[in-house]
């Protein structure tokens, strides 16, 4: 995956902006405000997804390169290693994970003004 790649996913869903909240370095996309994923782009070798804490331990036991958010809450983030065993598809399925978790985490009137298209 490159980084254009991840950007074009991200910025393609309801209510998602990118910025860079905390340093230049730091690429953090959120849905109405709130963080699901995150990477730094002059490195690009890992991204940091937001993950049902259950799911989130089932795939760090099945794959090397899912490991508990290096930096984030480790019962609710993973740090997903690129260039590793997880396949370009998964990771596009935890994106999306991420995504949809903070998304029906949102106020429902937020939801209901912004419904997923």
């Amino acid at each position: 995956m490159y980084l254009d790649d991840l950007r074009n996913h991200c910025l393609l869903k309801t209510g998602v902006s990118e910025g860079f909240p905390f340093d230049k370095n730091t690429l953090v996309f959120k849905v109405f405000g709130k963080m699901f994923a995150l990477t730094d782009v002059d490195a690009f070798d890992s991204i940091n997804l937001k993950c049902d804490p259950e799911k989130a331990i089932d795939l760090r036991e099945r794959f090397h390169g899912i490991q508990p958010g290096y930096h984030m809450n480790k019962k609710h983030w993973n740090t997903v290693a690129l260039m590793n065993d997880v396949s370009d598809q998964l990771l596009f399925e935890l994106i999306d994970h991420s995504y949809l978790l903070v998304y029906h985490s949102l106020p429902k009137k937020v939801r209901n003004e912004n419904p997923l298209r």
